[in-house]
């Protein structure tokens, strides 16, 4: 989660009484939820698209899981199902190419780190502490003492042996590491759902579920997966048991299904709920295209009831005929919508969240409005939570009685209320994507909330304690001199997604929180400040990169590496014992994060890794010449330069890079236009770029790469869509002048992600451009065609398909490829979201290794020497190989 400084960009930003407050800012801005990116009027300050609003917050979020799910997903909305296991079953008959890859950020992740604290771009000094990747889910061992399992949105499953204080990955080799829920299940065996749903569409796909018979020793392998490919190419918010009637349910982005406990490991799931399609329930009109039809959000069993009662919420975040709770009293054969009495308005129905007390005497729900989401800017909407509710007789009908509201919940200590933040937020503001609520097993009355921060109830609802804040910033507590601080404890990362209690014999019940930051915890019984933050170690390895570069220290202890997180910065990561300009950088051997807010692309110099240019999003690029470091602590010092070019056209993660052999003498970036910059490291302001090319109303760039000053970029074209109005094309100045490249009919109609100039060839007129989303095969788009990799020789004239045939074993994977290198012997590299993956010759291509874990690969970069080669990827970390 990111808010405005009021001082430059929106990010999630430091604010204290010294600096520009957010009272000034102005109103809250929404998106509607009509499809992966509605598009809506901002207000702007002097850089076009630069929206200084503090609710832009909601509509960045979106933006960002925009940007990874349209290019796996156009130009048809949909993958069908079995995409994956095809791929990965193509994947592992493939040649493989000698080569081992090692992880590189294994060290622990400050954000709080001291001396990284400049005066409008970073986030040191919050609270938050040591961070990793975004937690979907959490579970708890019951049969081992101090075993906990945590699924990342994009890393996998990691367990912990010893309650959170070390982990280790579990599920590396399975072909989805995007994981959407855990349980374990009456028998003790670990339940793995893959397709993070979070989002409630299909941003995070996944390959199906698995089972673990034995979790607290042994490793998920693909054999594990129970069910055909019924949940292939879906997400799923919930598993859920149901001993009683000898049932597991899974509440997916295509409705509710089904399968028994106890039937063989490949008998299909069977969905029960599906309203739009007329499963499980009939008459309910279905009001959105099929891209959003039958979301389930959560599905749950009433305890007491014999296995036999449940309840599902069913519906879009942007509003849907078919929105609503639905209900069965037969294990989930039959269903009946919901007519809830009492506080809650079924008209307002949107995602939802579901909390039995233990003895089923209570149901508590929490649940976003589809109404205050698509509310127009400046209606006063500071929060799209229509509210918290308890039914004190767990009755699915209710009557509901509302405990907690947006405004009430601000008033209980949040950093969110107006005195602190401003209008322009307040609890819920993020609700369709950060929300969870919980119930103490031993406690009907002790209940969890988790929205953009935690909320702790022990009467039932009745009063509210904030127990983790957003940040300390704004607080009247903070301050950047520690003797003058006096904030407590309760501090976490932002934006909650999961919560699970432990109830181990001899110790003390806890409970568990994931979020964007990774995992916390606290006993149950604490009533005093503080969590433990279980990233501390560094183990808990699920940071989400979108890029990656290095360079080499000065004082010659090795290499600098920078990468671009989602929602956690830019990081850098320091020799320990790296000094500059007679500073130690890194003396505790730790990650640390100049930059706070999403970070997109980078860029570093090879000969002086302290210099780097980082992008926030939109094209927002900052330099800084001196790693980052403040020399005090007081966050009033500014060592990060603001040079971003005025385009408003820009794509949320936009690229940029410098010419591969004038590296320090010009630079090239995309969004509606082609910018150019020779002053490189001795640039001041967004003034240096020059527009070298305007690519066309509506268009963005998607991809651009240059060598000898000769520039190719790729874009697309309505970008915000999935459907039959998208398209995508590639310009260059081949030649010497700059003009539109005629691609052949049968290049696919997909995002091209990445374009690679081939060393060899002086004139820039070989180029690779490589292309995201699954083939014809797969995606039922029109124009989606085939192939992934693509060759030109004379400059875009013709083009080829360097993909290999299909039914060969060393054709290159049906995968989403996202980025291409060529090694400085010609050797062409593609990462993918399954893997990496080289070319032995034209059409015929190798495997690079098999170690490096199937989280997306979305970035490739060649150490400063290029011996080496790192891979960036979406869910565990940065890894690096022999250049091939």
């Amino acid at each position: 989660m990111r808010v405005y400084s009021g001082r430059r960009r929106p990010r999630r930003s430091a604010v204290n009484g010294t600096r520009a407050t957010f009272a000034a800012v102005a109103a809250a801005l929404l998106i509607a939820g009509t499809g992966p990116v509605a598009a809506f009027g901002v207000e702007e300050d002097d850089q076009p698209g630069r929206h200084e609003v503090a609710g832009e917050e909601s509509h960045e979020l979106m933006e960002s899981l925009a940007a990874f799910d349209e290019p796996r997903l156009a130009p048809g909305g949909q993958v069908a199902p079995g995409a994956y296991a095809d791929a990965w079953a193509h994947i592992r008959n493939m040649p493989v190419r000698s080569g081992s890859w090692s992880e590189v950020t294994t060290a622990p992740y400050d954000e709080d780190a001291a001396h990284y604290r400049d005066h409008s771009a970073s986030n040191s000094g919050g609270g938050a502490g040591y961070a990793a990747g975004r937690i979907a889910a959490l579970a708890t061992d019951p049969t081992h003492r101090g075993v906990v399992y945590a699924g990342a949105a994009g890393g996998g499953v990691f367990r912990s042996a010893d309650d959170g204080r070390t982990w280790t990955p579990i599920a590396d080799r399975l072909p989805a590491l995007s994981v959407g829920a855990l349980a374990v299940a009456p028998d003790g065996a670990l339940w793995l759902a893959t397709g993070e749903a979070t989002t409630a569409s299909d941003n995070y796909l996944g390959s199906g579920v698995y089972r673990l018979a034995d979790p607290a020793t042994g490793t998920f392998a693909e054999g594990d997966k129970v069910g055909g490919t019924e949940l292939d190419s879906s997400s799923v918010h919930t598993l859920t048991f149901d001993p009683a009637a000898g049932y597991v349910f899974a509440a997916s982005s295509h409705g509710v299904f089904r399968r028994p406990l106890s039937a063989a490991r490949t008998t299909a799931w069977t969905k029960v709920l599906a309203p739009c399609a007329g499963v499980g329930v009939t008459g309910v009109s279905c009001g959105v295209d099929s891209h959003y039809a039958d979301i389930a959000n959560d599905v749950a069993v009433q305890p007491g009831s014999g296995g036999r009662r449940l309840l599902a919420n069913v519906a879009w975040r942007g509003g849907a005929a078919y929105n609503g709770f639905y209900y069965s009293e037969d294990a989930g054969t039959t269903w009946k919508r919901a007519n809830p009495a009492g506080a809650i308005n079924p008209a307002e129905i949107g995602n939802a969240s579901f909390a039995y007390a233990a003895d089923g005497s209570r149901l508590y729900v929490s649940m976003e409005s589809p109404k205050l989401l698509n509310k127009a800017s400046g209606a006063g909407v500071y929060s799209v939570l229509a509210g918290v509710y308890v039914s004190s007789s767990g009755n699915a009908s209710g009557a509901f009685r509302q405990i907690a509201s947006a405004a009430s919940l601000s008033a209980t200590g949040s950093a969110m209320k107006v005195s602190a933040i401003g209008t322009g937020y307040q609890p819920g503001s993020q609700a369709w994507y950060d929300q969870v609520v919980a119930v103490d097993p031993a406690d009907p009355d002790h209940v969890y909330l988790g929205l953009e921060e935690v909320f702790e109830s022990r009467d039932g609802g009745a009063t509210w304690k904030t127990i983790g804040r957003y940040w300390n910033f704004g607080m009247p507590c903070f301050s950047y001199d520690p003797a003058l601080n006096t904030c407590d404890g309760d501090v976490m990362h932002s934006d909650q997604h999961a919560i699970a209690f432990s109830h181990w014999q001899g110790s003390a019940p806890q409970v568990y929180v994931g979020n964007d930051g990774g995992a916390y915890a606290r006993p149950t019984a604490q009533t005093t400040s503080g969590w433990r933050n279980l990233n501390a170690s560094g183990t808990l390895r699920t940071l989400q990169y979108y890029s990656v570069r290095a360079g080499t220290m000065p004082d010659g202890s090795g290499e600098a590496v920078w990468g671009g997180l989602q929602d956690n910065g830019v990081s850098l990561l320091a020799p320990k014992g790296a000094t500059y300009g007679g500073v130690s950088l890194n003396p505790d051997g730790v990650m640390v994060s100049p930059f706070g807010g999403d970070g997109g692309d980078q860029l570093v110099n090879p000969a002086d890794g302290c210099q780097t240019v980082g992008e926030y999003v939109y094209l927002a690029l900052q330099i800084t010449r001196n790693c980052g470091y403040t020399a005090s602590d007081d966050g009033e010092e500014d060592v990060i330069t603001d040079i971003a070019p005025e385009d408003a056209g820009a794509r949320f993660i936009a690229p940029f890079s410098a010419d591969e052999t004038d590296p320090n003498g010009y630079w090239v970036a995309g969004g509606r236009y082609v910018w150019g910059n020779t002053a490189t490291w001795n640039s001041t302001s967004g003034d240096d770029w020059t527009a070298l090319y305007d690519l066309g109303a509506g268009r963005s760039a998607t991809a651009v790469a240059s060598r000898n000053h000769v520039t190719w970029a790729a874009w697309c074209g309505p970008c915000g869509s999935v459907t039959e109005s998208f398209g995508r094309g590639v310009a260059t100045n081949v030649g010497g002048s700059w003009h539109q490249v005629d691609l052949p009919a049968a290049f696919p109609n997909r995002y091209i992600s990445g374009l690679a100039l081939d060393p060899a060839d002086a004139s820039g007129r070989t180029v690779y451009a490589v292309i995201n989303g699954f083939s014809r095969h797969w995606n039922e788009g029109p124009g989606a065609g085939y192939g992934h990799v693509w060759k030109t020789s004379d400059g875009g004239r013709t083009w080829t398909d360097v993909s290999g045939d299909s039914t060969a074993a060393d054709s290159f994977p049906d995968a989403p490829a996202d980025a291409a290198l060529v090694t400085p012997d010609g050797t062409l590299v593609v990462a993918t979201d399954l893997g990496v993956f080289t070319s032995t010759s034209t059409g015929h291509w190798a495997r690079l290794g098999t170690n490096l874990p199937a989280s997306p690969a979305v970035y490739l970069a060649p150490s400063p020497d290029r011996s080496r080669m790192y891979v960036a990827t979406h869910g565990r970390g940065i890894w690096q190989t022999p250049m091939p």
